[in-house]
C-alpha cells in the first residue's frame, strides 16, 4: 500500500509539473537542469511534450538532433545530452 501511494503521489506531482510547464510557470531548462526528485524517470520525451508550441514532431526532431532516444528518462540522461538538450531549448526560446 505504502508503494501505491508512492506511485500515485509522484504521477501527482508529473502531472503539475506538466501543468506548469504548459501555462509558462517552470521552465523546461530549470526542470532539465536541477530535476525534482519526482521527476528523475520521467520520460524527457513526456516533458518536452508539454512544454508550448512542442509537439510530437518537434519534440521527436529536438531529441533526435540531441541524440537522445525518445524513451530515455531525465535520470538516464548523459551529462552531454543533458548540456545538448539544455543549449538547445534555450537557443529556441
Amino acid at each position: 500500500m505504502e508503494a501505491l501511494e508512492r506511485a500515485n503521489g509522484i504521477r501527482s506531482e508529473r502531472a503539475r509539473l506538466k501543468q506548469q510547464l504548459k501555462l509558462g510557470d517552470v521552465h523546461i531548462i530549470d526542470v532539465l537542469s536541477d530535476p525534482p526528485e519526482y521527476v528523475h524517470t520521467a520520460k524527457v520525451f513526456d516533458l518536452i511534450m508539454a512544454v508550448p508550441k512542442f509537439g510530437r514532431v518537434k519534440t521527436s526532431k529536438v531529441l533526435e538532433k540531441c541524440r537522445v532516444s525518445s524513451s530515455k528518462t531525465i535520470i538516464g540522461l548523459t551529462p552531454r545530452q543533458r548540456r545538448e538538450l539544455i543549449e538547445f531549448l534555450e537557443s529556441s526560446s
